[in-house]
């Protein structure tokens, strides 16, 4: 089969013939949409999944009689584009190769040093190379982006919401910052880095050590263990900073030096030193004025916190591992009492075979001490005034004393490395006076928690879990300064509104975008009044296209289906929710939401660009042909598990369909007559389209596909292994075959459809529907077929060809119980009681009965 040619045949049809656009005919509506794709470069393999999957649910709501609105658009704001441009710009040559590898114009490559370029081309590329070769219906009329004027004034408005409704506030935050782009934000979706999204933000509390003139500020997240300190850590072979912190002289890491200057208001560097010259010096412990040494340590990462470690060799691995290899006489100071140890650190390296610094289980001998002394840990004798508390008590109460006493600072830190799209490292900056949404609210978070209740979410597991979700939500900081896209803060200019905080109404913009598009509506009409009629109905219409949108936003709204990646569950789909139920009426609150998980590489890793496996779209469209593909992703695993990206497999479903084809033609040569398995054909098919349908129900793709591209084709086989080829029968039936194939396979299904001689696009059929099923006779065939299994497996095991098989069959009275058992089935009264009372009907001979055993 030509694939290729297939595709592009039936794509070329349906777009010039428009039939993936919004029409408003059949007075019940669906309303679906994905996540909009950053603007990052291209698209790979593993975004097509969630793609298809809203195609396949698009098209099966058109055939079942729905007016199906399915737009998309293009998340261009924040710092993907701007990174990508900055890297054209500068020549870098793995950019360079990349864009050309993948068929990039050298003379478009010279124009990506601008960003708003980068947005104009790929925007193009994800639409012409990847959504229409992969004959996805999407309303293309509605094509827009996150950095075009209109959508600009569309989240302007937003903001001008919230603030009414007191949901915009002013605080200090410590946010994440990269020292070439401004603010980042942080999380699982990876929007503006690449690297380290799922990095949280530590508070370390500096202990300061004095040593003479001089501050060593000991990072911890455990101040309780002060009184188990024997000496102090550096790296010696690091490079360390004396900075002018306030009125006092730190001596940190040179990356710390660096760090700090953002996080504190008055911090000034004043000389380099090497590590090397503190060993061997004495500091004194805060609080407790104890004298200890400053020891070397190969583990002090000087790019984490200060680069200055207390050493609490009784309860912390490390620091145990690291006296050891010392050769110091220091002896470890036990300060808390935990069931099983006496010296908790010492028993658990020994326990594990840890023998040096680099050994890889000291960071989980680490987390199975902290954990067991935090939950069960009680302070002991060596803790003075503290003697005694639990150690999740004692923690935070000696912090704040600490600080209250001018012995202690914070720090934050990420829990891992964070690399922004530009390549460099993200820190962490004090904003004193930064913008963010209240989330937090309460009356805001009980609406939207009561709403959740009354959504169709899939899968039930994440229904179950976003109540949990929007409780833990807090208030988020929802604008960045730096060389972003996006929109500028209406409060405070200068100042851009970061990627989440502008795609949380977003689909409400596709019902106006259809006519900015086409110029009935200009930019200079796009005000709050505008927007505040459009979606609240608050005031009067200027014009006739006013009244026309409204009642274009007020048929199609709210959202039916709000589709994404499992990245979104803790970030997206909450703002979605939260921002709807604060700015819209409660009628255009969202219904739906669907979570799809990713493909992953063979290492179970997401697949990315930057992590690998991304396999461009075109050559695997070539390859393996679109219906292949999306076959696969609809059948290869349930949508809510991550499937793994396997050639083979692909390769296998590419096969499937050729042998469907392959039956298909078979079927429709067929030029026979009645026969008596025609009855059961008809109700095993009927009974598969029920199947179907049922599955669709709660979007059950691979069960549905399942049936369509295994169960239909296997009881077509054996229909004509047991010699039916009755013409008129398998002409209704291909028929209704070809109209279930085509949300998942509509290339090969309309091929289909135009071969057997009907007219128009079989995606604008009626999908379906199961006729009367005969469970009779498929009770009947089915033990035919198990009775042919049965003597097959027999003469396997024992391993003889016999010339006579006698087959014993049950007496009448038993296959009268049967239909009668079939009859309450199908009447939906089957149970012992009714069995029994129509069985005494039948007047059957007990005495008969008897003798049959």
């Amino acid at each position: 089969m030509e694939f290729g040619e297939i595709e592009h045949k039936w794509q070329k049809r349906w777009f010039e013939a428009g039939i993936y656009e919004a029409k408003k005919e059949n007075g019940k509506k669906f309303f679906i949409h994905f996540a909009y794709p950053g603007i990052s470069g291209y698209l790979h393999v593993g975004h097509m999944r969630g793609f298809t999957y809203a195609d396949v649910i698009a098209r099966y709501k058109r055939m079942l009689g729905y007016d199906v609105i399915f737009p998309a658009g293009f998340h261009a704001t924040g710092l993907p584009a701007v990174s990508l441009a900055k890297k054209v710009e500068r020549g870098d040559k793995n950019v360079l190769s990349y864009l050309r590898n993948n068929g990039c114009p050298e003379e478009i490559i010279k124009k990506l040093a601008d960003p708003k370029e980068v947005v104009k081309y790929f925007s193009k590329i994800y639409v012409e190379e990847y959504w229409k070769k992969f004959g996805l219906l999407i309303d293309y009329t509605r094509l827009m982006d996150t950095i075009s004027p209109g959508y600009k004034k569309f989240i302007e408005w937003q903001f001008h919401k919230l603030n009414e409704k007191k949901l915009l506030i002013q605080k200090p935050h410590f946010a994440p910052y990269c020292p070439n782009c401004g603010p980042v934000a942080v999380d699982k979706s990876e929007t503006d880095i690449s690297q380290g999204g799922d990095a949280e933000i530590l508070e370390f509390v500096l202990l300061k050590f004095k040593m003479n003139e001089y501050i060593l500020p000991a990072a911890t997240l455990r101040p309780e263990t002060i009184f188990g300190v024997t000496n102090m850590w550096v790296n010696g072979d690091g490079e360390y900073a004396i900075i002018k912190v306030g009125e006092e002289k730190w001596i940190v890491s040179q990356k710390a030096a660096f760090k700090l200057q953002h996080q504190f208001e008055d911090v000034e560097f004043i000389k380099k030193i090497s590590g090397s010259s503190l060993v061997g010096k004495n500091c004194i412990a805060p609080l407790i004025n104890k004298e200890v040494s400053i020891l070397a340590a190969k583990f002090v990462d000087t790019d984490v916190a200060t680069g200055i470690v207390m050493s609490v060799p009784a309860h912390a691995p490390y620091d145990y591992i690291a006296i050891k290899d010392s050769k110091t006489n220091i002896e470890p100071i036990v300060i808390i009492k935990i069931k099983g140890y006496k010296i908790p650190a010492k028993e658990i390296v020994e326990k594990m075979g840890i023998k040096n610094q680099m050994h890889n289980k000291l960071e989980e001998a680490t987390q199975i001490i902290y954990k067991e002394e935090f939950h069960s840990g009680i302070m002991n004798e060596n803790c003075g005034k503290y003697s005694g508390m639990k150690i999740n008590e004692a923690k935070d109460i000696i912090k704040n004393e600490f600080i209250e006493k001018g012995f202690a600072d914070i720090m934050r830190e990420f829990s891992k490395k964070v690399i922004c799209r530009c390549g460099a490292e993200v820190i962490i900056k004090k904003i004193p006076d930064q913008w963010f949404i209240k989330y937090s609210d309460d009356e805001l978070t009980k609406k939207s928690k009561e709403h959740v209740r009354d959504m169709n979410i899939y899968p039930s597991e994440y229904k179950e879990e976003l109540p949990k979700v929007l409780d833990w939500f807090g208030d988020r900081a929802c604008i960045r300064k730096g060389s972003w896209l996006g929109t500028e803060f209406p409060f405070k200019k200068g100042w851009t509104i970061e990627p989440i905080s502008d795609s949380t109404l977003y689909p409400a913009y596709y019902i106006i975008s259809k006519y900015v598009n086409d110029g009935s509506i200009g930019i200079e009409e796009m005000n709050d009044e505008f927007f505040d009629y459009i979606f609240l109905g608050n005031g009067k219409p200027r014009n006739e296209t006013w009244e026309k949108i409204r009642k274009d936003f007020e048929y199609w709204y709210p959202v039916d289906i709000n589709l994404g990646g499992k990245e979104h569950k803790t970030v997206h789909f909450p703002v979605f929710i939260m921002n709807h139920v604060a700015i819209m009426e409660k009628k255009y609150w969202p219904k739906g939401i669907f979570v799809n998980w990713w493909v992953t590489q063979q290492k179970g890793e997401k697949i990315s660009k930057s992590k690998g496996g991304a396999e461009p779209i075109p050559g695997a469209t070539k390859k393996y042909g679109v219906d292949a593909m999306r076959l696969y992703y609809a059948h290869a695993s349930s949508p809510f598990v991550d499937v793994e990206w396997n050639d083979d497999l692909v390769e296998q479903y590419k096969k499937r369909l050729i042998k469907i084809y392959d039956l298909f033609e078979t079927l429709i040569n067929l030029d026979g007559g009645e026969s008596s398995i025609d009855s059961w054909i008809l109700a095993a098919f009927n009974k598969e389209i029920e199947d179907v349908r049922n599955a669709m129900k709660y979007y059950g793709l691979r069960k549905a596909s399942n049936s369509i591209y295994f169960n239909i084709p296997s009881i077509l086989q054996w229909y004509l292994k047991r010699g039916g080829e009755n013409k008129k029968l398998l002409e209704s039936i291909v028929k209704k075959w070809i109209k279930a194939m085509t949300p998942f396979t509509p290339h090969i299904a309309e091929e289909m459809w135009e071969k057997i001689g009907s007219k128009g696009f079989v995606s604008l059929q009626k999908y379906p529907e199961a006729e009367e099923i005969n469970y009779e006779v498929l009770i009947g065939e089915e033990l035919l077929k198990k009775t042919i299994e049965d003597i097959e497996e027999i003469k396997k095991v024992a391993k003889i060809e016999p010339k006579n098989i006698y087959i014993y069959v049950a007496p009448k009275w038993k296959w009268d119980i049967i239909d009668i058992a079939a009859k309450l089935k199908k009447e939906k009264q089957l149970n012992m009681k009714n069995l029994m009372m129509e069985v005494k009907k039948l007047n059957i001979d007990m005495k008969v009965c008897n003798a049959s055993y």
